[in-house]
């Protein structure tokens, strides 16, 4: 199949619902429907569709991922399962299109168990310790084209 250009999918993890009300010093007080406005609006700006979805099952992850595997782009941030989903780092083998992974928090910074990344060597590039910033960062490297060329 062939990618559907300029559309750009983002996808949240587990726990990501509750931000504005998860600790603010790792997160910051942005709500997801913020965050989610600010990187559709970055996109549109762009000329691009995005959709955006979130989920606390990982199946339900890996769905998506599927689903989306052909899109122009794809931003996720699989929350704790970055660091043991194996699954999840299976289903970005498959995607067509570049990949951002992307943190509010900087995850090296974070509790031993949290400072490393299962999928950081299948996707396109990582972000991660610059809040809302971050997003928007991925989004203009995302459909630039900067970094896109896959592992």
């Amino acid at each position: 199949m062939k990618p559907i250009r300029r559309l750009l999918v983002v996808l949240h993890g587990a726990n990501l619902d509750l931000l504005g009300e998860r600790p603010v010093a790792h997160y910051g007080r942005i709500t997801l429907r913020e965050l989610e406005e600010l990187v559709a609006a970055e996109a549109a700006r762009w000329g691009w569709d995005c959709v955006c979805r979130q989920t606390n099952y990982e199946g339900e992850f890996i769905e998506l991922i599927h689903r989306h595997r052909y899109a122009g782009a794809l931003l996720v941030n699989p929350g704790a399962w970055t660091h043991y989903s194996y699954a999840i780092r299976d289903a970005l083998e498959l995607v067509q299109a570049p990949v951002a992974e992307v943190h509010l928090s900087d995850i090296a910074k974070r509790e031993p168990w949290r400072r490393h990344s299962v999928i950081s060597e299948v996707v396109t590039f990582t972000i991660s310790g610059k809040g809302a910033d971050g997003y928007l960062e991925a989004v203009r490297r995302l459909i630039a084209g900067d970094g896109t060329d896959r592992p």
